[in-house]
């Protein structure tokens, strides 16, 4: 009877940790944009973020330490640039206004890069 519950207990703790790993990997490619690509979406838009905005921290997330070559305006500290602006985060391209995270693809897409 203990090996059977012990066995379980293995069975789940590898089934959890594959779990996790799988969830490491799929993720991986949403969390990090190369510098060249971050450099293109910003030469084509700004993103306009807010201070304790738990989406623009997503959004950051997905550039990983590409994020700095972003324009970005935190509409906490700038908000004179932000009068059109009512959701953060929220994207400037070709004119038109993009609510809320978009995905590095999407960006790609809209911005030309």
């Amino acid at each position: 009877m203990k090996k059977r519950v012990k066995n379980t207990i293995i069975n789940i703790l590898i089934i959890a940790a594959i779990i996790s790993l799988a969830l490491v990997i799929i993720n991986k490619p949403l969390q990090n944009t190369d510098k060249q690509t971050s450099k293109c979406i910003a030469s084509q838009s700004t993103l306009y973020i807010q201070l304790g905005c738990h989406a623009c921290r997503t959004q950051e997330e997905m550039f990983g330490e590409s994020y700095q070559y972003l324009n970005v305006v935190d509409c906490y500290y700038e908000s004179e640039k932000c009068s059109e602006i009512q959701y953060t985060p929220t994207w400037i391209i070709n004119n038109e206004f993009y609510i809320g995270v978009q995905s590095i693809d999407k960006l790609k897409e809209l911005t030309g890069c």
